[in-house]
């Protein structure tokens, strides 16, 4: 137990002030008016709600090109303040919640959603982000006050706000000692899944920003570019430098293709396949590209598969900056009708899943997502698994891999699929091929991993992985 309060101490630590993006904000006119910060805020009402209400993604309302409207209507320093917001309001809703029922001394209105997310805001700006206390507390009045349907509450928001201002601390020491958690579904499955104690750490590395991991084209210059990148060379090649606000363009290495941004976990997949040098590969859902441009730079002929040609697009466009498209073919297809002339040495099927392995960097996910969307994912994992290895040549390797803490979506397909008279057969990851992470094989010699492996004697010092798993198979001759 004092284990465990130790490793929450130190969460707090971490996210006791997270920086904003900036302190002065343009000037935005917003339902007629100039008030510096205002528009930030209102649209953050908006997409919050959105993410609540609607199951809307973070990303797609967040997204530089498609975007909401209002988000678009933003420019470039308020949009990181407003991403910086909702991504607190996120990862620490469960928490903003209590907080806010601690403060009031009846339930808010049903159906109040839009006074919710306006506290929500507020309350996320005071206690975890480095925005002045008073214009947290000015800015949510005004906007109580500027919506017909809240404005009668403007005076309970004003109260709510300056309590938090006065109490912080206090709010802080409690949240710090509290057993973290998200929505209920969620924080219940992974107690489920892994433990009490093990689901606890994993929920607290999901109040952490993930650290920029970049995965090197030539393994051979991985010393020389974690200096150039001040990063740290993890045992399994990954390059480690902690988040922060860098334009990745800038960085040395960039313009030269020299490396990506690939989460640990998420590149560990593509390595499982050992030599691919002349060999066929086919990369199944391959946008955005990462796992391509690994078995690429190994070597291999890749087939690269998408149902997306605006996605392949982009996938296009990161090979050719790495200089490695002229080893690729993008093809835009549904994996079901995709009919090759040939078979391949390699495929690897990185299937869609519930993507609760990314909390870290998708707090939205425990929100928008749900146990019977696990369950449908999990139905069509085994499905496109199935059609996956009928483009397996013989004694070629087949590799299952996902983003998702649950095992209905990992574990469970693959020994279903292992169990088939199918004419594969599990091949065990050995430790070698994972240094530094052998605790994350299980007993069929499966990987997986979670937010909570990886992190130095149980210190939340920035470590940690994605969720994912991996299994590997291989067609007999």
């Amino acid at each position: 137990m004092n284990d465990q309060k130790s490793k929450r101490d130190e969460v707090r630590a971490r996210n006791k002030k997270a920086r904003a993006p900036h302190q002065a904000e343009t000037k935005y006119s917003d339902d007629g008016a100039n008030k510096p910060g205002l528009a930030t805020r209102r649209t953050a009402h908006r997409l919050l709600g959105a993410i609540i209400e609607t199951n809307t993604s973070f990303d797609a309302l967040t997204d530089d090109a498609h975007g909401h409207p209002h988000y678009l209507a933003l420019d470039r320093r308020d949009r990181a303040l407003l991403r910086a917001i909702l991504m607190v309001a996120l990862r620490f809703r469960a928490e903003l919640s209590d907080v806010l029922d601690s403060f009031i001394d009846k339930p808010l209105p049903a159906g109040a959603t839009a006074l919710q997310t306006v506290l929500h805001v507020a309350l996320a700006q005071i206690l975890f982000l480095d925005v002045p206390d008073h214009s947290a507390v000015d800015l949510a009045v005004e906007s109580a006050n500027r919506d017909p349907r809240l404005k009668r509450f403007a005076s309970l928001v004003n109260a709510v706000t300056r309590r938090a201002v006065r109490s912080k601390q206090k709010v802080l020491d409690k949240i710090a000692q509290a057993i973290p958690r998200s929505s209920p579904w969620f924080s219940e499955r992974l107690i489920e899944i892994y433990g009490a104690e093990k689901a606890a750490e994993i929920e607290a590395m999901h109040r952490i920003e993930a650290p920029l991991d970049f995965t090197v084209k030539n393994t051979g210059e991985a010393e020389k570019w974690a200096e150039a990148l001040e990063a740290e060379l993890l045992p399994f090649g990954t390059l480690r430098r902690p988040h922060g606000d860098a334009d990745i363009t800038q960085l040395a290495g960039f313009d030269e293709g020299a490396w990506w941004v690939q989460d640990a976990a998420a590149a560990l997949p593509a390595k499982l396949f050992g030599d691919l040098n002349g060999k066929r590969a086919l990369d199944l859902c391959a946008a955005p590209g990462g796992k391509t441009a690994q078995l690429a730079a190994a070597g291999a002929k890749v087939t690269a598969l998408d149902m997306s040609a605006n996605r392949l697009k982009r996938l296009d466009e990161n090979l050719a900056r790495l200089g490695l498209n002229e080893n690729c073919q993008t093809v835009v297809s549904s994996l079901f009708d995709f009919a090759p002339e040939e078979l391949f040495d390699a495929v690897l099927l990185d299937a869609p899943c519930s993507s609760t392995g990314t909390v870290r960097r998708h707090p939205d996910v425990p929100w928008t997502k749900t146990p019977e969307d696990i369950a449908k994912l999990a139905e069509l994992q085994a499905r496109m698994l199935t059609k996956a290895a009928q483009f397996v040549a013989l004694d070629g390797v087949l590799i299952f891999s996902n983003c998702s803490l649950d095992p209905l979506e990992g574990e469970d397909v693959a020994r279903v699929f292992a169990d088939a008279d199918n004419g594969f057969d599990v091949v065990p990851v050995v430790a070698a091929a994972i240094t530094g992470l052998e605790t994350c094989l299980t007993p069929e010699g499966f990987v997986r991993t979670t937010p909570a492996d990886f992190n130095r004697e149980g210190n939340f010092d920035g470590s940690g992985l994605d969720g994912f798993f991996a299994a590997v198979f291989k067609r007999r001759g």
